[in-house]
């Protein structure tokens, strides 16, 4: 079996299984840059904006 009849029998799966291997490797890449991670800090909001936000989402529920 040579390397035209595997190509011509199996395209589909080594387009897709290396765009599939690609992508995700792109993605690990993205996600593991350290220059998009920000610090824990920046993302804990204060106690009375969660407290606030949640007493106001419940008194709009009620009938």
């Amino acid at each position: 079996m040579g390397l035209r009849t595997i190509w011509n029998n199996y395209k589909v799966l080594i387009v897709m299984g290396t765009s599939l291997g690609l992508i995700h490797w792109g993605w690990y890449n993205v996600k593991s840059h350290p220059a998009l991670h920000k610090n824990k800090q920046d993302y804990m909001p204060e106690p009375d904006t969660l407290q606030t936000s949640h007493n106001q989402l419940h008194l709009k529920c009620q009938p």
